[in-house]
């Protein structure tokens, strides 16, 4: 499919009023898109099915599910695509700072009783966009952002999603499971050696420490890399990567609810962190921490490049495999507002200030492709 007819194709969903999605994996130049066949909301619990799903931060609401056997499939393979250059930088003000940093404020203390560990804090930064034209907004997070999980989601009855994620939940294929402990946040400067505190070593390793912990029964063996630097826009990360081989008994509803929500997006100890969140950041999360991504799609691998022959099995080893995002960087488009979501790791060593400011630059990464 070529650029035009793949993007007319898309265009044509949006103004018919049924779900669709569009998006490209970190460091790929293949943009897919799932487009549904009715306006039908299809919903999974068992994480069973085969499709694209779309899950909150919080399980006990719908985990929205595009069935691949409801939806067409097209790809397009483009490196960039082509924008007017009508960009302008997003203006950033003050309007909520003062109830962050009581926030952020109340969640120090609670760590300091001893209550919690660690605890993400968010916000809402409300924007004015023209809903209208979201897949203008999705290409310019696609040339922007190649370290990440880029995608425009939208079904009539749920809303319209994009954003850029650089964070990996967890890729399962066949039996090998590997995910991503990434936290600690500063912005990036080209030619400028890179520092992390010891708050943010210690906010990573919480991370990666609690990762291992919830893996390790479902896992036959698991081994942990360095710990490194990430880029994501124009942000730096921590980042460690957890690979383990999962047991043969284990499916995978147990993996999401080990995992999901972990401490790069909920806090530690998880039940009482996420009780935190939801008793005092005062607004629903709705899909934002939440993930998204391919559910038990069928892989094939072939000597032969017949595609006839690859579905007919012919030399063909078969897995199935999912490969989840946690849903950061994001945004939701409503009303010809633009609803972006932002927020931050807090420790015992915390600063709200400097909170604050992290989600500032936060705001600025995702928020610049609105205009």
């Amino acid at each position: 499919m070529n650029l035009d007819s793949f993007f007319e194709a898309l265009e044509t969903q949006y103004a018919s009023q049924l779900p669709f999605v569009v998006y490209s994996r970190p460091i790929n130049s293949i943009i897919k898109c799932w487009l549904q066949e009715d306006d039908s909301l299809y919903t999974t619990e068992s994480f069973s099915e085969s499709g694209f799903v779309f899950a909150p931060f919080d399980l006990k609401e719908e985990s929205i599910l595009l069935p691949k056997n409801h939806c067409q499939h097209n790809t397009l393979e483009v490196s960039e695509l082509n924008l007017e250059d009508d960009k302008s930088c997003l203006s950033i003000n003050n309007i909520g700072k003062e109830d962050h940093l009581a926030l952020v404020s109340k969640g120090i203390e609670t760590i300091k009783n001893g209550d919690l560990e660690k605890v993400v804090l968010s916000r809402q930064v409300l924007k004015p966009s023209d809903s209208e034209n979201p897949l203008k907004v999705f290409k310019r997070l696609f040339n922007t952002y190649k370290n990440a999980m880029v995608y425009c989601w939208y079904h009539p009855k749920v809303g319209l999603w994009l954003g850029a994620t650089p964070e990996l939940l967890f890729k399962v294929e066949g039996k090998q499971l590997t995910t991503i402990s990434l936290a600690g946040t500063q912005p990036y400067a080209e030619n400028k050696d890179v520092s992390w505190t010891n708050k943010e070593y210690e906010e990573q390793k919480i991370v990666t420490d609690y990762i291992v912990t919830q893996v390790e029964p479902y896992s036959n063996q698991i081994n942990i890399s360095e710990v490194g630097t990430a880029k994501a826009g124009n942000l730096l990360h921590l980042k460690t990567y957890i690979r383990s081989q999962i047991k043969d008994s284990v499916n995978l509803k147990s993996v999401i609810e080990a995992l999901h929500p972990t401490p790069a997006v909920c806090g530690f100890p998880k039940q009482k962190a996420k009780k935190f969140i939801l008793s005092n950041e005062n607004y629903n999360r709705e899909y934002y921490t939440g993930f998204l991504g391919e559910l038990n799609l069928t892989q094939y691998k072939t000597r032969n490049t017949n595609r006839r022959n690859v579905e007919n099995n012919a030399y063909a080893a078969v897995k199935t495999q999912s490969n989840f995002y946690v849903n950061l960087r994001c945004m939701q488009l409503k009303d010809s507002t633009a609803f972006i979501y932002v927020g931050g790791g807090i420790t015992k060593d915390s600063k709200p200030e400097k909170e604050w400011e992290e989600t500032v630059n936060k705001t600025k990464t995702i928020g610049n492709v609105l205009y």
